[in-house]
């Protein structure tokens, strides 16, 4: 595959808008990659990392773009090129100057405010060297952060939330993607109705989920704050988390609070259980991978991302949501009935973290030992994430497979790459995949996965084995994504589709338990009529 490399001198873009530059350009020209960086000492060690950094980037300045195409087309690495180029001017090749090029949009923070004099909260998404700068910037001009920008020096967060709670303002971040603020949606964030029940979280994509099912339960959300998720380090402290849960007890609208995290250090855990103790309204904590489920006084600990929604909505005054373990129970009987003895590992490719790690808890609850490039014990670190071993789940959001790429919300690439490879495994009892809606996401995910799946189970298929492929769709009716018709499009060409995170965690550890057990050979027998019960 031949790389183009180009520098687009002294134009500075956020991460976002060269994802989004990215993400068009290779839906326009039919490229295989497009990897557009500011020229930062971080993001060429990146760059080098995967094998994309050119001779050309070494002079590249921090305000420099670095453009890397590539394809086997000549063809095609000149069109993107030209896509490219046209889109970071500001041009739109098939519809002409864009609005956005018509009015010049402010180019700093004190620009922003001079516009828009009203606004009490600014949303940062820079190169992570420059980010706590500009926090700085934001925080002495009265604004409340929402700190989009990783790669943050963990020093460097301590010390702008510790700026911030001086001035009694809030930093949602570093890599922070989800909030709803007031009814506005931020980052990566789904369209939910306004309700009683606030979030705070240190997970992205768990708040998408939890929120997602507490809308599906036809209950509503106030707020939902986001920490990043090295808030709840100990070096940070959970300054966050704790602000979080001080505004939500104080809001009026709020009726119950639901906290989504990974285990904070203990003596955060500590600090924020003390703090939700105190709070005259009921606190759901799911801290992934900690306690099971407990209720004391107005704490009520949950162990899934599922269970949270249905706690928060029961003690909202709705019927909790009941469960039917039935369907789990009937989809691995029928899964495992077309399976291979020797089909028998789990592969989870996720985009969440948060939906890898929940994963894991499930899994290994179960007696199944789980590989992950972001395990939850240190010891069952794969030794390639590229490679996976035995019952495997992988966090495509992670660094090392976003280098130089759109977030796999995005961009479904490496994902694809992944699954096809996967499903040339003799040994694979199951895929899971989530497919994520809502604002920043792609406006059609299901229908770009969806030839994907089609392709790996045929490749299956061709050399005697079924694949199951197990998807969830984390998202509302209100999304900019047409809900019902992304579940359509999956079962379409032959996923099994779950109605939550948990639930397919759940469903991919009843496959593999009764694989183990030899229960798939029985379950065949029978029906096929050689056995009777």
């Amino acid at each position: 595959m031949a790389i183009q490399s180009s520098i687009k001198a002294n134009l500075y873009k956020d991460s976002v808008s060269l994802m989004r530059i990215a993400q068009v350009t290779v839906a326009r020209s039919g490229v295989q990659r497009v990897t557009l960086l500011m020229g930062t000492r971080s993001n060429k060690e990146f760059l080098q990392q995967a094998g994309l950094m050119s001779p050309a980037f070494e002079s590249a300045k921090p305000g420099d773009i670095m453009i890397v195409v590539a394809d086997d087309s000549p063809d095609k690495l000149e069109a993107a090129e030209r896509e490219i180029h046209s889109l970071i001017a500001g041009q739109d090749s098939k519809d002409g100057p864009t609005e956005a090029a018509a009015e010049a949009p402010p180019r700093s923070i004190s620009g922003g405010v001079a516009v828009a004099d009203h606004a009490n909260l600014a949303l940062i998404s820079v190169p992570g060297p420059y980010a706590a700068a500009e926090a700085l910037k934001a925080l002495r001009q009265g604004l409340n952060v929402l700190l989009f920008s990783d790669n943050v020096p963990i020093e460097q967060e301590r010390a702008i939330k510790r700026v911030a709670a001086h001035k009694g303002l809030l930093v949602m971040g570093p890599d922070c993607g989800t909030a709803i603020i007031n009814g506005v949606p931020l980052g990566f964030a789904n369209v939910v109705r306004p309700g009683v029940i606030g979030l705070v979280g240190a997970s992205g994509t768990g708040l998408q989920e939890v929120m997602c099912q507490i809308h599906r339960h036809r209950q509503g959300i106030s707020q939902a704050i986001g920490t990043g998720s090295h808030d709840v380090y100990s070096q940070v402290g959970g300054v966050t988390m704790l602000q979080g849960l001080e505004l939500l007890a104080g809001d009026e609208a709020t009726k119950v609070i639901a906290i989504v995290s990974k285990p904070p250090a203990p003596e955060v855990q500590k600090l924020v259980i003390e703090r939700a103790g105190a709070i005259g309204k009921p606190v759901v904590i799911c801290f992934l991978g900690g306690e099971s489920a407990t209720s004391i006084g107005n704490l009520h600990r949950a162990s899934s991302l599922e269970e949270t929604a249905r706690r928060a909505v029961s003690l909202a005054g709705a019927n909790e949501p009941g469960r039917d373990e039935r369907i789990i129970g009937d989809l691995a009987t029928r899964v495992c009935a077309s399976l291979a003895p020797s089909q028998r590992y789990l592969r989870g490719l996720y985009s969440g973290g948060t939906f890898c790690l929940e994963a894991q808890t499930i899994w290994q609850a179960a007696g199944i030992r789980v590989r992950s490039n972001a395990p939850l014990d240190g010891a069952d670190r794969l030794a390639n994430g590229e490679d996976s071993h035995g019952h495997t789940a992988i966090d495509l959001g992670s660094d090392e497979f976003t280098v130089g790429r759109p977030h796999p919300m995005i961009d479904y690439g490496v994902r694809i790459e992944r699954l096809l490879k996967e499903a040339e495994d003799p040994t694979v009892a199951c895929i899971v995949l989530d497919v994520v809606l809502g604002y920043g996401s792609h406006l059609s995910p299901a229908e770009i996965l969806a030839p994907a799946i089609r392709q790996a189970r045929a490749a299956a298929k061709a050399k005697g084995r079924e694949l199951p492929v197990i998807c969830f769709v984390c998202g509302t009716d209100e999304d900019p994504q047409p809900f019902e018709t992304q579940k359509a499009v999956l079962v379409d060409v032959g996923a099994e589709l779950v109605s939550s995170s948990t639930d397919a965690a759940l469903s991919a550890q009843a496959i593999a338990t009764r694989m183990s057990a030899g229960e798939g050979a029985a379950v065949r027998r029978v029906m096929q009529g050689g056995e009777r019960r």
